[in-house]
């Protein structure tokens, strides 16, 4: 138990600070934040034409409503959660892989429905948008990356007495 304390917050200490640096920002963040905003507008467009991308703002055209996917709002900092929940822990680096890829997904997936129900929440009801952005989605979220981790955990191959196999 304290090897995996040890190594998460370790994990947590590196991948955090990393994210901030202006290369990965410029290279990594900015374009993936650009491409999430994109895919909402795409997904929006299956039902509603009338929105349109910017760079990483989705706006409508009707209402001039914009919503800005920033910082804390892509879904990387609960993906780097769940990466450094996955590497603490004693697996196979199979295990560790496939976990990382499928919760990414997982966690994108359900960020795409928060982008997109914010979107919308936000030209009915500003209070509400503002209740549903900074508590629950936010909690939602986080509880996705717990959630995904734990299904992770479950599927671990075990040993013949019920253990997990380590790595």
């Amino acid at each position: 138990m304290i090897r995996f304390v040890v190594i998460f917050i370790v994990c947590i200490a590196v991948l955090f600070p990393l994210e901030l640096l202006k290369p990965v920002d410029d290279y990594v963040i900015v374009p993936f934040t650009s491409m999430l905003a994109d895919l909402c507008v795409w997904l929006i467009h299956l039902f509603d034409k009338g929105v349109v991308v910017e760079g990483k703002i989705v706006r409508s055209v009707s209402t001039g409503f914009a919503v800005s996917i920033e910082r804390g709002c892509n879904g990387v900092e609960a993906v780097l959660i769940l990466v450094s929940a996955i590497l603490a822990f004693p697996a196979p680096w199979k295990n560790k892989l496939a976990g990382i890829a499928l919760g990414f997904l997982a966690i994108q997936l359900l960020n795409l429905v928060r982008i997109i129900s914010l979107f919308y929440l936000g030209q009915w009801n500003q209070v509400w948008f503002d209740w549903f952005h900074l508590y629950l989605w936010q909690a939602l979220i986080i509880l996705d990356a717990l959630g995904v981790w734990l299904v992770w955990l479950r599927y671990l191959p075990r040993s013949p007495g019920g253990a997990i196999k380590p790595a």
